[in-house]
């Protein structure tokens, strides 16, 4: 799908300088990359270096496609953990600031630590003409996205194969498992191309597909018809909000307060409705939005868990 084979021909247009800083800084990270378990990147700050490589397709090894904003990174075999990152989010600082990148593609040649950026990506925190740069980086844990959970049939799907992947998900997701109408819930198993399997009769659905970061959060999305190859947008989502920013919102318009005689005060003929606006934000995560009619509402967890780390114990 993606050009990750050879460090050389992605960096070559930029000139044998580049390469030899290429190899220079690769024989830096072998010495420090040391021995680490198979697990995305946690919240904490890890330092590594960062190149960039032009996407040779449609689609990178998660089976999705590029972010609209092309701002993508794709990780070495070790923090790519077998797929387990797709979808999450880093935060990646480099000499020249931070940019923000979704986890898209992998990247077999690179030893932990090393990322490898979208080049408008790399463009945004360093200069492309060297090539490599030190860079440190964090994962994002409920990152905003740009909608709902998104669950995709994969190509030939039946009743007796069932295979989805799973896009906007924001966090690494732990486990997967779906049931048919009057069946029990079975568990999906991860492939390495970021599909999700239950090898075996499920039948013709629709199906509820329950999904558990690795935070420990756990949301259901009901009503998911066995369409192969269409994109089911959810009302589901790991995160709360989206990357569209309140500030697209018109802001409310103050009235001056003008002198006038004192009235007599009305009795009001409802319940004030401040109430139901301070409770409005603890309710977001459970409205359903631009949700096809056929989408049937949600099952979230009835408590936000405490975010922390995920360990490769």
């Amino acid at each position: 799908m993606t050009a990750h084979r050879f460090f050389a021909p992605r960096w070559l247009a930029t000139g044998g300088a580049v390469l030899l800083a290429g190899v220079l800084g690769i024989a830096m990270l072998l010495q420090n990359g040391g021995s680490a378990c198979a697990a995305p990147p946690s919240s904490d700050k890890h330092q590594g270096k960062a190149t960039f490589y032009d996407l040779g397709g449609t689609q990178g090894n998660c089976s999705t496609k590029p972010p609209a904003d092309d701002l993508y990174v794709a990780l070495g075999k070790s923090e790519y953990s077998g797929a387990r990152a797709c979808g999450s989010y880093l935060d990646v600082t480099g000499p020249k600031g931070k940019v923000r990148v979704k986890v898209f593609d992998s990247c077999p040649e690179c030893a932990v630590g090393h990322l490898d950026l979208s080049r408008t990506a790399f463009k945004k925190i360093g200069k492309e003409i060297d090539g490599i740069i030190p860079i440190t980086y964090k994962a994002v844990p409920n990152a905003p996205t740009p909608g709902p959970l998104s669950i995709t049939f994969v190509a030939g799907t039946s009743q007796y194969y069932w295979a989805v992947t799973i896009d906007n998900n924001a966090n690494p997701i732990k486990s997967v498992s779906a049931k048919g109408p009057g069946g029990s819930f079975r568990s999906a198993a991860l492939q390495d191309y970021n599909a999700w399997i239950i090898d075996g009769q499920m039948g013709n659905g629709p199906f509820q597909v329950k999904m558990t970061d690795i935070y420990g959060k756990t949301i259901t999305a009901k009503n998911i018809k066995l369409s192969p190859q269409k994109k089911q947008t959810t009302s589901v989502r790991f995160a709360i909000g989206t990357t569209t920013t309140v500030e697209d919102a018109p802001a409310p318009v103050k009235k001056k307060a003008t002198p006038s005689s004192p009235k007599p005060t009305k009795a009001s003929p409802s319940p004030s409705a401040v109430s139901s606006s301070v409770a409005a934000p603890l309710l977001e995560s459970t409205v359903a939005e631009a949700a096809p009619d056929d989408q049937a509402d949600v099952a979230l967890a009835a408590a936000e868990p405490e975010v922390k780390a995920a360990s490769c114990g």
